[in-house]
């Protein structure tokens, strides 16, 4: 395993880093010496997060980002760069969901989530591939046990997250050319606003904290030079979404 001196000082940008896991990512990161970007469509909740970090000893910025603005993110991973000196890790965490049955998806609304959850990942990937070659770098993909199996009214995120399985395999054989590791981290369930207020009466007992899912994280950013994980699954013991 690589030290804590050879992860240390490394730039790591995490998209939807202002709540739940994507928080959590950053805050764990921070607390292994990753310099962090919170990035979120919402400053000001990400600039929380990054104040926060900063309070604890860490090294945090926030930036805003929208992943569907496709346009602005090479002027963004590029700015990321210029000030920071280099992107190390890229964290495609953002996600966004509409509990519907198929009958009633606005094509508008399925677009917005393929948009959000799959095409975001894919151009700020493709941008970060751009910069990473240059001297390696890992992209983690955040997927869910959606892409493994599939329940009703939630059809445009079970797309989106299969979607974004079958392109983070892809990327991973494209990426081992360059030197970059890619990685699909597999969540079950977990406590964070993302389940908890869309299904206020779901069943806390079979979730799990969003810091399991992030020492996950921080631990693949660890693994010597000479291998990589392409996918890992992290579930809670009570997992009802998973076997």
């Amino acid at each position: 395993m690589q030290t804590q001196s050879q992860v240390s000082g490394k730039v790591a940008l995490i998209t939807g880093g202002a709540s739940g896991l994507g928080a959590e990512i950053c805050r764990t990161l921070a607390n292994h010496e990753i310099k962090t970007i919170v990035a979120d469509i919402h400053f000001e909740k990400a600039n929380k997060i990054a104040k926060e970090i900063e309070q604890n000893g860490g090294k945090a910025t926030a930036i805003e980002l929208n992943v569907t603005n496709y346009e602005k993110i090479p002027e963004k991973l590029d700015g990321i760069v210029q000030k920071f000196g280099s992107l190390d890790v890229l964290i495609n965490n953002a996600g966004i969901d509409l509990t519907t049955p198929i009958s009633e998806m606005p094509v508008t609304k399925w677009n917005d989530i393929l948009n959000t959850n799959l095409t975001g990942p894919f151009v700020l990937s493709k941008e970060a591939l751009r910069i990473m070659h240059k001297k390696k770098g890992n992209i983690i993909n955040i997927v869910s046990t959606a892409a493994k199996r599939s329940w009703a009214n939630a059809s445009a995120y079970h797309a989106s997250k299969w979607g974004l399985l079958g392109f983070t395999h892809a990327l991973h054989v494209e990426g081992r050319e360059m030197g970059v590791k890619v990685t699909a981290v597999i969540c079950g369930g977990m406590r964070t606003p993302f389940l908890l207020d869309r299904f206020p009466d779901i069943d806390v007992s079979t979730l799990q904290p969003p810091s399991n899912v992030a020492n996950v994280i921080s631990q693949i950013l660890y693994l010597p030079h000479e291998s990589v994980i392409p996918e890992v699954m992290v579930l809670p013991m009570k997992e009802t979404s998973w076997p």
